[in-house]
Formats: C-alpha cells, sequence, structure tokens
C-alpha cells in the first residue's frame, strides 16, 4: 500500500467521530421539535375536549340544574345528619354514668377515655386524652365553662382497692409538670383505687387535688361537675351566665 493511500485512510478514520458529533446535536433537535409538537396537540385536544363539554353543557343546561339540585340536598341532608349526631352525644354525655365496677374493669386507655367523657360531660368541650409515652404526667386535659385549664393525671388499677396505693411520687410528678409544663390551673390525680396518707398530706402543700375511689364513684355515677366536688378550686377565669 502506498504511503498516500494510507495516509487517506488516516484522514477518513479522523474524520469518522466528527461526522458522528455533527449528528447528535440534529437528533436532540428532532426530540425537542417532537416533544413540543406534542404538547401542542395534546393542548389542542385539551382546549377541544373543554369547548365541547361547554358547548354541551349549555344545550342541556337542565343536567347543571339537576345536578345542582342533589348537591344540595346531599348536602342537607349530611348537614341534618350531622346536627342529630351532635344531639345524639350531647344528650348522651348529659347522661353519662358509670360505676366503680365497670371503671375497675377497663384497660387503663379506656379508663383515661373514661375520664375524658366525664370531664366532657360537665362542659369541658375541648376535653382530650393525651395519656401515652412521654405525656409528661398528663393524661387528660380540659378547660371547663370557668377558663380554668385542668390537668388530670389518671392512675387506674385493675384490684380497685386491693391493687397498689398512688403515694408521693405519682403527686410529685403531676406537681413538677402539671403547671409548669401544661399551664394547669388545677392539677387533679384520679384513681380507683388508694391514695396513702402522706400523698394526700402533700397534695394539699402543693395545691393539688386528689380523687380517690370513693370521690370517683360520686363524679361518675351522678351528675354533678368535678369542681363541685372538690375543695379548694381557683376562682373563674371568666364569667358565665351561671355565676
Amino acid at each position: 500500500m502506498s504511503p498516500r493511500t494510507r495516509k487517506g485512510r488516516a484522514a477518513t478514520t479522523r474524520r469518522l467521530p466528527a461526522r458522528r458529533r455533527a449528528r447528535r446535536p440534529g437528533r436532540r433537535r428532532q426530540r425537542a421539535d417532537d416533544r413540543l409538537i406534542g404538547l401542542i396537540v395534546a393542548a389542542v385536544l385539551a382546549v377541544a375536549l373543554v369547548v365541547a363539554v361547554v358547548n354541551w353543557l349549555l344545550a342541556h343546561w337542565w343536567v347543571m340544574v339537576a345536578v345542582g339540585a342533589i348537591a344540595v340536598l346531599a348536602g342537607g341532608g349530611w348537614l341534618y345528619q350531622k346536627q342529630q349526631r351532635a344531639r345524639w352525644e350531647a344528650a348522651r354525655a348529659q347522661g353519662l354514668r358509670y360505676g366503680l365496677s365497670q371503671l375497675d374493669a377497663l384497660h387503663h386507655s379506656r379508663f383515661e377515655d373514661a375520664v375524658r367523657d366525664l370531664m366532657r360531660r360537665d362542659g369541658c368541650q375541648d376535653a382530650v386524652r393525651v395519656g401515652g409515652g412521654g405525656d409528661l404526667g398528663a393524661d387528660v386535659k380540659a378547660t371547663d365553662p370557668y377558663g380554668r385549664r385542668w390537668v388530670i393525671q389518671c392512675k387506674h388499677r385493675r384490684s380497685g382497692l386491693d391493687g397498689s396505693a398512688v403515694g408521693t411520687p405519682d403527686l410529685q410528678v403531676l406537681n413538677g409538670t402539671a403547671r409548669q409544663v401544661h399551664g394547669a390551673d388545677v392539677a387533679v390525680i384520679v384513681t380507683n383505687g388508694r391514695v396513702t396518707a402522706p400523698a394526700v398530706a402533700f397534695a394539699k402543700q402543693q395545691r393539688l387535688h386528689v380523687v380517690d375511689r370513693h370521690a370517683l364513684g360520686i363524679w361518675a355515677s351522678g351528675s354533678r361537675p368535678l369542681w363541685e366536688l372538690l375543695r379548694a378550686v381557683p376562682p373563674p377565669r371568666k364569667p358565665t351566665a351561671s355565676s
């Protein structure tokens, strides 16, 4: 092979990558153009569909009237049912009663629910159960009709009076978090069991309230709110119709 031929082939070989590189921008441009065309076609079809639907609705206006009437009736029915459920819940709450044997049989979390429901019965509409891991001594929180913030710690004993007594350490936890952490006006510990005498003395010193088994039985089986059963409850924060 002559030197000239070899040089020609070498030049051809060197030029091939340049041709390939030159083709790539054209392909990319073609893909971009294809995507643009696709978007334009989709937009045109969407507009055409909207126009067709609008024209159909204008020609069949009674369909919109019927749909609107059905929606109004359905909304009215849903609102009526919601109001009925609210009335039923209010009536049920007003008549809520628990016996001590019922409370003893509850799981500790359901016991907290029962205390929450009793607070709602008494007029604390925002009563909520917050007990669980990391609750910092608060199982139920509520605001009474007088504007006072209640923080309640629940101590459930499956065996009632035969269970372990609530002691001073339990009150110390409540005392350390109820006001400082939870902003309580009234800090309460509720149990279906016993409370030790030192714990009762500590509660009096620290302005805490103890609802033992006897007080719980009166509260849960009657209709008087808890603040009428406790002594030295802070004065109302706001006036009410009954004050």
